[in-house]
């Protein structure tokens, strides 16, 4: 029971805990009561707030893991320049293609649609735009982790890669658990006091709306990995025989491996 006090245990040590020992960073926290976090906590609790803080978190050991993703060595099967080329060779094609179509709204939805892709594709593979997107809080995880993970998504497939994919699967249903509690947290403060200060010292339900977000998830890298889906053909094939990752079947049917390299 102490666990779970003050207030309705939103503002609880063990909640907080939780949250350290996943990574909620502590930057990107919205002040509770205009003040940090860890000012309603003394003695012990204090000190095993501040011992997490320290720790390294999931998060942290999740993007170390990433970035020793068998693949991405340079002088290896170099995942992330093969995709690069691949992506920008595929936009190009797209875009003579539109360009041989007669003038028409179709054509210049097209066209507009194709240099989003085209910015979006040139940002992924800007390391520093990346490492701006992290100062901002939008990304969380380093550039060689992101790549780890995208090369994850995309080989799911294939037998090295399926229990990696399901690890990230279930990092993210970690952040969307969480995020349903705080939701569902939400609409019973509501109900209960409206919108009167929260019992804990809080602003109520202002301050918990607030903590419904994607700051608070931690694993947003990874939801986000879906924005770069690429046709199938895009992919950079795998060639068994030469990239024997641990598990990789020795037939490979898949259409992420080349055939032709494989004979």
């Amino acid at each position: 029971p102490e666990y779970l006090s003050p207030a309705s245990g939103f503002q609880s040590l063990q909640f907080r805990l939780l949250e350290n020992k996943i990574g909620v960073p502590d930057n990107l926290r919205v002040p509770y009561n205009r003040r940090h976090y860890r000012d309603n906590f003394k003695g012990h609790d204090s000190e095993m707030l501040v011992e997490t803080e320290q720790e390294p978190t999931l998060l942290k050991l999740v993007e170390e893991w990433l970035e020793r993703t068998p693949g991405l060595e340079v002088d290896g099967f170099n995942f992330w320049e093969r995709l690069k080329i691949n992506i920008f060779d595929g936009l190009n094609l797209e875009e003579k293609k539109i360009e041989k179509m007669p003038e028409s709204e179709e054509k210049e939805e097209l066209m507009a649609e194709l240099v989003k892709q085209r910015e979006l594709f040139t940002s992924l593979f800007d390391e520093k735009r990346h490492y701006h997107l992290v100062s901002k809080g939008e990304r969380r995880l380093s550039y060689k982790a992101l790549q780890g993970a995208l090369m994850i998504y995309f080989y799911r497939e294939e037998p090295r890669f399926q229990v990696p994919f399901q690890l990230l699967t279930s990092l993210m249903d970690i952040d969307t658990l969480m995020t349903k509690w705080r939701y569902n947290h939400v609409c019973m403060v509501h109900r209960m006091i409206g919108s009167k200060a929260g019992t804990g010292g809080s602003s109520g339900y202002q301050y918990l709306r607030s903590t419904v977000s994607d700051r608070y998830k931690v694993f947003v890298d990874l939801f986000n990995l879906a924005t770069f889906l690429v046709p199938r053909h895009w992919v950079p094939k795998l060639n068994p025989n030469v990239h024997t990752f641990l598990y990789m079947a020795e037939c490979c049917d898949s259409s992420y491996c080349s055939s032709e390299d494989s004979d």
